[in-house]
């Protein structure tokens, strides 16, 4: 018989620190939390200082019960859900549910689940930290307060099913003013001039710089004309060499939106994705002789923080496996951002001795890809500083000035395990020739103009936006993924491309929101009331003062918009197409997963498809267009519309050009850990590629 009872999230948390404590611990799983607010009602009395109605959830009357009876057979109950504001409500919430004192020591907290940490844990229980508590019912109540008083609105004057929410409504907003930023957006034409030039035999380029000591701008074909003419045949002298030296230094261990960003761009996960994969690699997984151990530190954190243990392991590692010169001289330290919570430390393995190789036969493919890219990052984090060689030299055609810049590594530091993706990479002009002052370039250096125009700001990718959500403070580690999944569930934007676009809902609500609750889709409004939050976390402020201010200020918005918001029509948008079960036009639909086609008629015809996008490249088997499609899990694919007469597919986009060597569609595709894009051929037996912006 057991002496104590331990109670965590999810069964596969329960399963790894099972085989920690011993037989003297059972650890059962809550599933997560077990009360929560009524959905069909409020569910928060407003009269009395905010009192919550907390119901048990449906379905984990069950959980409750087994729970209930362990508890009774045992000499003491430990509350073990995550170290964080919700998994503080949560063993809160076991502790109203099961009649145990939350003053007293049974809260167990750590931060890795491994044996070390785990047991250490156990050592030092402490009293459920009302304080997070009320931080976390706080932001429970605000949510509820703005969705269930502002959502019945917007479904009596707009439509019924929409939601407003104090996070979800800024980060639409964010969508709707990028995407009015781009429509408004008035290009300039700007032109370069490239010299194409040769030292020795060796080919570099040089751009226009400017006249003198000046820097000159070319804004039309006229200025590249006088540039022309004022260079005439005169011959291209190296005027100037200089050469130096740059140090380069790694990016911080992960934090919860650095994690989901860099996997965006480096994997393709959305952000969802990165926090059950991560969540998989928290909680354990089996490993032969060591049974289910915790790959990485908690993931929802703001912290650059790392443990004295962590970095000693690492430096140990980095010494041993690249060499000392590889280690620097004193453990790095990042900066931690001003409003983190810095509750716990940075993203990182657990072991830095268990490397990614070695769990190639363990791991999922995205268990392991997501593994790989944590614990590279962390000891990239600890590396000295890359040192590179650069060289900047200016070239004269009389008064014109050429500029050519290049670089190389000199020693590669922390770029010997990993560098950071950007969402706007560029490649870097390599080391120059060698080239000394007052040498005349030859043979003469042919210029090359180029036309190009001003680009509007670009769209939020996925990772974009959460990247944006944390700069301004809206939101938190918990709060990014769960935000990025409803503004797409309730129709408000859209994914093309892996961008977001509003949608004509999204851009309505929006207006509505401005107009008539000007601080919920105020991004300063929404920071400031995190801070607040983070205050009550702190025990430095009063939650129940903090939702009388503010909703006392929502309560004199609802009063004018009842009265002032007048009825919006949605009008369809009318397809080419017709219905073939009923006759009628077709309307184009906003679904999660972007626009569709569908029947008017609806709830009496409910005939709809998804809309056709040709690619403009035929099928190299029946000729027939081939069709942009989606897989079942949401997978764009390249089909022949002659499907299932015809079942040709690419996996990569075409290119629309044949193949030189064997005629099958070339496509685009992205290779190794550069992601650089690349034109290849689509036949697995030919193996034709060349790097995509040389091949145009």
């Amino acid at each position: 018989m057991a002496d104590y009872l331990v109670i965590v999230e999810s069964p596969a948390k329960a399963k790894t620190i099972g085989k920690y404590l011993g037989a003297r611990y059972v650890v059962k799983a809550s599933m997560g939390h077990v009360r929560d607010l009524p959905k069909s009602q409020l569910g928060v009395d407003v009269t009395h200082q905010f009192e919550p109605k907390y119901i048990t959830i449906r379905g984990k009357g069950d959980v409750l019960k087994q729970l209930r009876d362990s508890s009774k057979k045992v000499k003491g109950v430990f509350l073990a859900a995550d170290p964080d504001r919700e998994g503080e409500a949560i063993a809160w919430h076991l502790a109203q549910s099961l009649e145990i004192d939350p003053n007293k020591p049974c809260r167990v907290v750590f931060n890795e689940i491994t044996k070390q940490a785990v047991k250490e844990a156990f050592k030092h229980p402490r009293k459920v930290n009302m304080d997070l508590v009320h931080a976390q019912q706080a932001r429970r109540i605000l949510d509820r307060l703005v969705g269930y008083r502002i959502s019945p609105l917007l479904w009596k004057k707009v439509k019924r099913g929409l939601s407003a929410g104090r996070v979800q409504s800024v980060a639409v907003r964010l969508i709707v003013d990028r995407e009015r930023e781009i429509r408004s957006f008035v290009p300039e034409e700007y032109w370069t001039v490239t010299a194409l030039c040769q030292s020795n035999g060796e080919a570099f380029k040089a751009q226009f710089h400017g006249y003198g000591k000046n820097k000159t701008e070319l804004h039309s074909e006229q200025d590249v004309a006088d540039l022309l003419i004022r260079i005439g045949d005169s011959e291209f002298v190296v005027r100037s060499v200089k050469a130096s030296e740059r140090k380069r230094n790694p990016s911080a261990p992960f934090i919860t939106s650095s994690l989901q960003q860099e996997a965006a761009r480096k994997l393709s996960f959305r952000s969802q994705k990165t926090m059950s994969v991560a969540q998989q690699l928290y909680e354990g997984v089996e490993l032969p002789g060591e049974g289910a151990v915790g790959l990485i530190t908690y993931m929802r954190t703001d912290s650059t923080r790392i443990s004295e243990t962590a970095i000693s392991e690492v430096r140990d590692y980095i010494s041993n496996t690249y060499g000392k010169a590889f280690v620097p001289e004193r453990p790095r330290e990042y900066n931690v951002k001003k409003n983190a919570q810095d509750a716990h430390e940075a993203i990182r393995p657990t072991s830095v001795n268990r490397h990614p190789d070695s769990l190639k036969e363990i791991l999922s493919r995205d268990q392991l890809r997501l593994y790989r890219l944590i614990y590279d990052r962390f000891v990239a984090s600890q590396m000295a500083s890359a040192v590179l060689d650069t060289l900047s030299v200016d070239i004269a055609a009389r008064d014109a000035i050429f500029r050519a810049t290049g670089s190389k590594v000199k020693f590669h530091g922390f770029m010997k395990v990993y560098t950071e993706s950007t969402d706007d990479q560029q490649d870097e002009q390599g080391f120059l020739p060698e080239l000394t002052a007052n040498q005349v370039l030859s043979p003469r250096p042919d210029l090359k103009p180029d036309q190009h125009f001003t680009q509007p700001p670009p769209r939020y990718s996925e990772a974009r936006l959460i990247k944006a959500m944390e700069e301004l403070g809206i939101g938190r580690p918990s709060t990014y993924a769960p935000t990025v999944d409803t503004i797409q569930k309730r129709g408000y934007v859209l994914i093309e491309e892996k961008k977001f676009l509003p949608t004509e809902l999204g851009e309505i609500v929006v207006d509505l929101l401005l107009e008539f609750f000007p601080t919920i889709v105020d991004a300063d409004f929404t920071a400031q009331l995190e801070q607040q939050l983070d205050q009550v976390e702190d025990g430095d402020s009063n939650y129940v003062q903090m939702l009388d201010q503010f909703y006392s200020g929502l309560e004199g918005y609802l009063e004018v918009a009842e009265k002032s918001m007048e009825h919006v029509q949605l009008e369809d948008e009318f397809a080419d197409e017709y219905c073939e079960k009923c006759g009628r036009q077709m309307v184009y639909k906003h679904g999660r997963f972007g626009k569709f086609l569908a029947c008017p008629g609806f709830p009496d015809c409910r005939n709809a498809k998804p809309i056709v996008k040709e690619v403009g490249v035929n099928c190299p088997r029946c000729s027939k267009p081939l069709v942009e499609r989606r897989g079942k899990k949401r997978k764009v694919f390249y089909g022949c519309s002659g499907y299932p007469e015809c079942n040709y597919v690419l996996w990569d986009k075409p290119t629309g050009e044949p193949c030189k060597f064997c005629g099958e569609p070339l496509v685009k595709k992205r290779k190794g850990k550069s992601a650089k894009e690349v034109i290849a051929c689509s036949n697995a037996d030919c193996h034709y590629e060349e790097i995509a912006q040389e091949a145009h």
